[in-house]
């Protein structure tokens, strides 16, 4: 007789990927309407299920266990599919046009991901996407030209703005940084920037300022791949977030190096309208998605750090 393999709850795993991502399981009640002791019951539900310790004390609060690392990957792709087959069942005959905006640093990281899953689910729905700084995202948003951007927070708002997560900023070179300046050196810093106006190239100049440190341009680029292709040959040192970081470009450590502090950044979600097409609701929907698995994988969510969760 075959032994008989349980289903895993789908609203369990739900309320585990949230709070994983949120950093809380009473955050993740609050996001989902349930109350903390419902998602704790889940917790234990989804490991009675899975036969396995999922998550351990850890100080304060909880961490995974390599058992609820590896769930966690799977709850991941099972929501996925589960929600691309509902929004596809209940939006099929969805049609028109969905107008996308984007910062360069997601072009990449999240992009082909949400513009595969919404062609799948809605493949009558067409979509425009735009790569562009964030003030042309703003203004093209202003304008009616884009019906959703995602951009950091420089202070522009467009009709509708909601801020989606808060991303450190962060120094970022060469493995060994770069070889022509240290710390403490009469060598201006070799900064290595986007052309202007660019927000990032601005709040590195004024915390370099702000500290009284000498620094110099010595890499402009029109293009992201650009900057971080200087940044790993060790022209200059680049202020940005880890989101979309190749793997030759490393974080350094503001006090080993003598760089000034750096705050977060808010990332926001930019529309024209307060109440979107049916079409541009699924599109944002799949986007919030994108980018929570994209700051957490990038070990960059806020407020805690990735892998400590509290209930």
């Amino acid at each position: 007789m075959m032994m008989q393999i349980p289903n895993l709850d789908m609203d369990a795993l739900r309320s585990f990927v949230a709070g994983f991502e949120l950093g809380s399981f009473a955050r993740a009640s609050d996001r989902l309407g349930r109350s903390t002791s419902a998602v704790s019951a889940q917790l234990k539900k989804l490991e009675e299920q899975a036969g396995v310790a999922l998550v351990r004390k850890a100080g304060r609060g909880l961490a995974l266990t390599d058992a609820g690392e590896t769930l966690l990957s799977y709850a991941r792709r099972l929501l996925d599919l589960n929600d691309e087959a509902l929004t596809a069942l209940r939006g099929v005959e969805l049609e028109g046009w969905v107008r996308l905006g984007l910062q360069e640093d997601f072009g990449e990281a999240i992009l082909p991901h949400v513009l595969g899953r919404f062609a799948r689910a809605h493949p009558k729905v067409r979509i425009e996407s735009r790569i562009a700084r964030n003030s042309e995202l703003v203004d093209k948003t202003l304008s009616g030209h884009l019906d959703l951007a995602l951009a950091w927070d420089g202070g522009e708002r467009a009709g509708h703005a909601e801020r989606l997560a808060e991303v450190p900023l962060c120094w970022l070179a060469a493995q060994d940084g770069v070889a022509s300046w240290r710390a403490g050196g009469t060598e201006p810093l070799p900064l290595a920037a986007l052309e202007a106006p660019c927000l990032l190239r601005t709040l590195a100049a004024s915390h370099l300022d702000r500290q009284g440190m000498a620094w110099r341009l010595a890499f402009v680029s029109p293009s992201l791949s650009g900057l971080w292709a200087a940044a790993a040959a060790g022209l200059g040192i680049v202020l940005r977030t880890q989101i979309g970081r190749p793997s030759g470009v490393h974080v350094l450590d503001p006090a080993t190096h003598g760089l000034p502090q750096l705050p977060t950044l808010g990332l926001m979600l930019h529309r024209p309208e307060r109440e979107p097409s049916p079409a541009v609701r699924h599109l944002e929907a799949i986007l919030r998605q994108a980018v929570g698995e994209a700051v957490v994988q990038g070990g960059v969510s806020v407020p805690v750090p990735a892998r400590a969760l509290t209930r």
